[in-house]
């Protein structure tokens, strides 16, 4: 198919990073003035990020002096006072709260036991899933029935499944290489329902973690239960390591499991997004940048998402520092209940319609603040082509690719309101070893990766703010 280029005209004259230079004159016929240059710009943006950029320094705190922030927890309201004083740090005055519901869940002891035939039980490291119900703190057991696929469950009859416990083990596709794509499509199966899964007549479900790495490091995930369902089972998810030996034993004896989870729901409270802007000095347009602010409960959550999260806050701490005058406001997003519903997101999008807001451009991230490789334009195909030029200012920095199409963390509401979204995208490769585990730790953050991610953020917010 052939590329269609569509070249953007670039502003003439003075620019407001730079100190006014006298004009050069082109030896033609004719004078003209200099073009702007984007490449010293980008320069000026990854110079000062890379020379003094706080990212890495605000994660540090945010990971080892928070820690911990899930929704309705003490931890969030620490994070969300920490967000407000580094705003207030990097000069920017315009900061609020925006309430949003958020679901307490409160997981409690857990635990997992296995047995064949009349041997000793023996524990397994497991982790409830988000949300999920519990046992009452009450031991539940029953037969392990394994599932490799929904061609093997759809085969089985209720009576196969009825007050059996599911145990579903399904790895994430390794020949898939964007890993993102890979913990998708495992991650929609319903092999790991429990909606579907408790209209077996099943007891339980146990699944393999989602997770790229060989280790027995369970890793959770959020469970939903559909409004109509008569019993909500509870759900849990065990190591790599442990899914593959559970498999090897169910096929050759019976096993039998025990499960006591004292995991409960206690109604809503509300947790609030914390937004920062600097205001526009043409127009009251807004662009975005995004991050989620929870954490699981159980850890530090450094990639998932403090990273984006410091990141966000660099963006803004950049431009101050560069004396950046921008046509339209510039506002971050820090979103709450990412994790175990999604409600501060949705309570943004509520508020930008309402409010009837003009969004020109909204940026998200998400992914681990590894080496930053692209950005996925998640817009109509017109939007998409006003951004392919700009492809060669971002190259000298490892960025390339602009190719992918979906944005899918917390901005994705705001497709509804036809707001073109974006997603930092980066190497992916070593995100979902860590995603949602005690191993989402500060010490797996790489500072120089982590910088460099902001400088593309940067740069590309500059763009935007420039040019739409």
């Amino acid at each position: 198919m052939k590329k269609i280029f569509i070249i953007i005209p670039l502003f003439w004259g003075g620019f407001l990073f730079s100190q006014k230079k006298s004009q050069k004159k082109v030896v033609k016929k004719t004078t003209t003035l200099a073009k702007f240059n984007y490449n010293d710009e980008f320069k000026k943006i990854s110079d000062e990020i890379m020379t003094n950029g706080m990212a890495y320094n605000n994660l540090g705190e945010l990971t080892k002096g928070v820690g911990p922030r899930f929704s309705a927890t003490s931890g969030y309201t620490k994070a969300v006072e920490w967000a407000e004083k580094k705003f207030k740090e990097i000069g920017i005055d315009m900061i609020w709260r925006q309430e949003a519901k958020a679901p307490v869940w409160i997981r409690g002891k857990e635990s997992l036991q296995i047995k064949a035939g009349n041997e000793e039980w023996r524990n397994i490291r497991m982790l409830s899933f988000g949300n999920s119900e519990g046992t009452g703190g009450k031991d539940l057991t029953g037969e392990i029935v394994l599932v490799n696929s929904t061609t093997e469950l759809n085969a089985m009859s209720i009576g196969q499944l009825k007050n059996k416990i599911v145990f579903v083990n399904v790895p994430m596709d390794p020949t898939i290489i964007n890993t993102n794509d890979s913990y998708l499509l495992t991650a929609k199966s319903k092999l790991i329902s429990a909606s579907v899964i408790a209209k077996t007549g099943a007891k339980a479900l146990i699944i393999r973690s989602l997770t790229t790495a060989n280790d027995d490091i369970p890793h959770a995930k959020m469970i939903y239960y559909e409004p109509d369902d008569k019993i909500r089972i509870p759900a849990l998810s065990i190591g790599v390591r442990s899914a593959d030996e559970l498999e090897k034993l169910v096929k050759k004896q019976k096993i039998t499991a025990k499960i006591n989870m004292s995991a409960e729901s206690k109604g809503e409270t509300t947790n609030p997004n914390i937004i920062a802007e600097i205001q526009g000095k043409k127009d009251s347009k807004v662009i975005i940048l995004g991050a989620q602010l929870d954490s699981w409960d159980f850890g530090e959550g450094a990639i998932d998402d403090g990273t984006g999260v410091v990141q966000c806050i660099e963006v803004l701490r950049t431009l101050k520092a560069l004396g950046y005058e921008n046509n339209h406001t510039i506002r971050v997003v820090l979103f709450a209940n990412s994790e175990n519903g999604g409600q501060g997101r949705e309570m943004y999008a509520a508020y930008v319609k309402k409010k009837d807001e003009k969004h020109i451009f909204a940026l998200g991230t998400d992914a681990g603040g590894y080496s930053p490789r692209g950005f996925s334009l998640d817009m109509s195909p017109q939007r998409r082509r006003l951004i392919y030029p700009w492809k060669e200012y971002f190259l000298p920095y490892g960025v390339y690719d602009f190719d992918q199409t979906e944005a899918i963390q917390d901005i994705s509401p705001l497709k509804k309101l036809d707001i073109p979204l974006a997603e930092l995208v980066v190497d992916s490769q070593r995100y979902f070893d860590y995603h949602h585990s005690v191993e989402d730790t500060f010490d797996k953050v790489n500072k120089r990766e982590l910088l460099l991610g902001a400088v593309a953020m940067t740069q590309m917010i500059f763009m935007i703010d420039k040019n739409w």
